[in-house]
């Protein structure tokens, strides 16, 4: 049942505190502000993240740069990507400050949600029973994302002085996905941003994965030579990376959104940059897309493209079903057919 009231919130309601500020999800109350009403832009216009730490020295090209993002702003200027998700969570929930001021928060043990919690009460009052159960379900999972980066930078901060740069990434590779995966998933259900690219590994790197049985590198292994091994090992850690993928998109199924879920009403593109790293060849690159982008997309197909189509094609296609005017991205010769 849905809930209506007479006087709808708006789309873009936030919780205000001191020095704090947190947008809501979808909620019912909010349908009327809707009907017709134009598109408006998000608090955030997009998120770019990396797990990978920035590449030194040179690389194949001499332009490491190209190896650290996929985001950019216009043809020759990079977005840059952030690894600590107590900056991400600062971008999309709350006030910045320097890294003395993080760190003393931190060791107040405040919260965000602290300086909102009135106003949550308040406001709960006025909703029906669907939207408080979603506004109380929404809370939660904001607090536990908080508990979760105080109780790694609480690892890290006994009788250490703080470094130029917050110390709060995760000790692990899978604990650290994890956490950007569900902020990710949080700024989509608050509507905080509707756009973010997450740089999970590159070409180049050295990470191990010794949880799942292979201590050598990434670019190591994508090396193959041919090396029945190393292939073996390779394709662990795609399939490794793919289910951690899956976390993710469990996560924006089981959000409900409007008329559906997160994952109905969005688009996941996931992929790497070349079809054969021993080769260093980009044709045939490993492409997947999960949820329906609110209709447009038809889910639970493999498409076999021409050879040599353009990456782009796709991309042409994505931002045209989103509302996006774009003719040409790079070397793109039109929209791919899906």
């Amino acid at each position: 049942m849905t809930f209506i009231t007479k006087r709808a919130l708006h789309r873009r309601t936030f919780l205000r505190g001191l020095g704090a500020t947190v947008a809501l999800p979808l909620l019912d109350a909010m349908v009327p502000a809707l009907s017709a009403a134009p598109l408006k832009t998000t608090q955030v216009p997009s998120m770019e993240l990396n797990l990978d730490l920035p590449t030194q020295g040179a690389c194949d090209t001499n332009d490491c740069f190209f190896n650290n993002t996929i985001s950019w702003h216009n043809a020759t200027t990079p977005n840059p990507a952030e690894m600590h998700p107590r900056l991400v969570f600062e971008r999309l929930f709350g006030d910045g400050g320097s890294p003395g001021q993080r760190l003393a928060r931190m060791k107040r043990n405040g919260s965000i949600l602290d300086s909102v919690l009135q106003e949550v009460s308040s406001l709960s009052k006025t909703l029906g029973p669907g939207d408080r159960t979603k506004l109380t379900e929404y809370v939660e999972s904001v607090r536990e994302i908080e508990q979760r980066i105080q109780g790694v930078e609480a690892r890290g901060v006994h009788d250490v002085d703080l470094p130029d740069r917050p110390i709060d990434i995760p000790p692990t590779f899978e604990e650290h996905i994890k956490l950007m995966y569900d902020l990710q998933a949080l700024a989509f259900q608050a509507d905080v941003t509707r756009v973010f690219t997450m740089l999970v590994c590159k070409e180049l790197s050295a990470r191990t994965y010794p949880n799942i049985g292979v201590p050598e590198g990434v670019h190591v292994c994508s090396h193959h030579r041919d090396d029945p091994a190393l292939i073996a090992k390779k394709a662990k850690i795609d399939a490794y990376h793919i289910e951690l993928l899956t976390y993710f998109l469990q996560r924006l199924q089981a959000t409900p959104d409007g008329d559906g879920t997160l994952l109905d009403h969005s688009l996941i593109l996931y992929g790497g940059g070349m079809g054969d790293g021993n080769l260093h060849r980009h044709n045939n690159l490993p492409v997947l897309t999960a949820g329906k982008l609110g209709g447009q997309f038809e889910t639970g197909r493999h498409i076999a493209c021409k050879l040599d189509t353009p990456m782009s094609n796709l991309l042409v296609t994505i931002l045209t079903k989103a509302g996006v005017n774009c003719d040409k991205i790079g070397d793109s010769t039109g929209p791919l057919e899906v």
